[in-house]
């Protein structure tokens, strides 16, 4: 019900909005001011939307980023009713940090935090688990939050914390391990494969 109550708001907007569960995200190419206006003009859409349909908007969790590499953008301002909506680098979306660069080195060190201290829980749990019971929490829990970032820097970050984990699972030649180099690669044919059927 509620996906069928919320998916009314892509009704009368001359701009593109993309939903998923309860986030919502507005968005227009700007080549001069018409577009601004057409983007201004949706968001007041947005907001009436919600009052009539007596639904809340957190404003503190509105942001708006400008994907661009040149700076015509920063005298733009844009309002949710008559509050202004913080311009930010970058931001969360399911999950995924993106940046106004498209450059997702945020992203690759998020993730390397959240690697790393999964990594930590798993050494302080499973201190005397056998090499298969660590090697099993480390695929459940470590690898699991890995990216597949294309940076070789990036790459080998993540590879350390791998590494870390075989030594910790006194294996220290990654004997029978799966390195994340093959991991990556069926992940890509798989998102290749989506995208072609």
């Amino acid at each position: 019900m509620f996906l069928a109550y919320v998916n009314v708001i892509r009704r009368n907007t001359a701009s593109n909005i993309r939903l998923f569960g309860d986030d919502c995200i507005a968005y227009r190419k700007i080549m001069d001011s018409r577009d601004i206006d057409k983007l201004l003009m949706c968001l007041n859409r947005l907001g009436k939307w919600a009052v009539e349909n007596e639904l809340k908007i957190n404003p503190g969790k509105n942001k708006a980023v400008s994907f661009t590499k040149a700076r015509l953008n920063e005298r733009i301002w844009y309002y949710l009713w008559d509050q202004l909506i913080p311009k930010v680098n970058s931001f969360k979306y399911l999950g995924i940090i993106i940046r106004n660069h498209l450059n997702f080195a945020d992203h690759v060190s998020y993730t390397l935090i959240k690697a790393r201290k999964a990594f930590h829980f798993i050494m302080r749990i499973i201190k005397r688990g056998n090499n298969n019971t660590k090697r099993l929490a480390y695929t459940a829990l470590v690898r699991a939050v890995c990216w597949d970032p294309y940076r070789e820097g990036q790459v080998s970050a993540l590879n350390r914390v791998q590494k870390r984990e075989a030594k910790f699972a006194n294996n220290t030649k990654e004997q029978g391990w799966n390195t994340l180099a093959p991991c990556r690669m069926i992940i890509r044919i798989c998102a290749l494969f989506k995208a072609y059927t």
